[in-house]
């Protein structure tokens, strides 16, 4: 688990083709590495990686099929920057919001202007994701955990402070960059917890007539 508080801005130092998946390696900057041990997770642009291989200010991590198809991260070249956030300890203050590091879908930044000393971005979500974003609610992009500013459709605002800019690749990040979501675990879980005994029967989620027959609606 993680909070969605970036810790460095790292870089994609090699990428090695290993038969249908690959390995990456990532400079860590400045990210603290002297406790981690192999086998530990850190997310990298909000994708949660294990460590496979370890140096003074490297690691390794080995990105199946499945995550290179569903993250941004197929699409990666070399010399890319990236967000990087350790696990959260049982000490950690919770900055952000729980982050869980699993990709629910690539949005793009349609917009981007500035705002006094902030940027506004505006983020086109899978339309699928759109149902779990909410005006005030929180999302996580690359691994930031933010706050949804506005909705509109599959469209949502975001407001970016100075310090988040300056910390975060979102400082560079342009109109058409597409970007990893993760949306708020609480919104993914209550759908299936509204779903009752009929989650085990498949289809296509709560509907308006789950709803109704469940008392939520009139």
């Amino acid at each position: 688990m993680f909070t969605g508080i970036i810790l460095a801005v790292g870089t994609l130092s090699r990428i090695e083709p290993q038969g249908g998946d690959c390995r990456l390696t990532i400079d860590t900057g400045k990210l603290p590495l002297a406790d981690v041990k192999l086998g530990d997770s850190i997310a990298v642009g909000g994708v949660c990686l294990t460590a496979v291989e370890l140096g003074p200010r490297h690691f390794c991590a080995d990105v199946s099929r499945e995550t290179l198809s569903r993250t941004t991260l197929g699409e990666a070249r070399t010399g890319a920057q990236v967000n990087l956030e350790l696990a959260l300890l049982p000490t950690t203050r919770l900055g952000g919001h729980l982050v869980s590091g699993h990709v629910d879908g690539v949005g793009v930044v349609v917009d981007k202007h500035a705002d006094a000393r902030s940027v506004r971005f505006t983020v086109e979500a899978p339309a699928p994701l759109a149902k779990y974003i909410a005006e005030k609610g929180s999302i996580c992009v690359d691994g930031i955990s933010l706050t949804v500013n506005a909705v509109d459709g599959a469209r949502f605002g975001l407001n970016i402070v100075p310090h988040t800019l300056k910390e975060t690749t979102l400082g560079s990040t342009e109109t058409g960059r597409r970007v990893n979501l993760e949306v708020d675990l609480l919104a993914r879980y209550t759908e299936r917890l509204l779903l009752g005994d009929k989650a085990a029967e498949g289809g296509s989620g709560v509907t308006m007539a789950l709803l109704r027959t469940s008392g939520f609606v009139a």
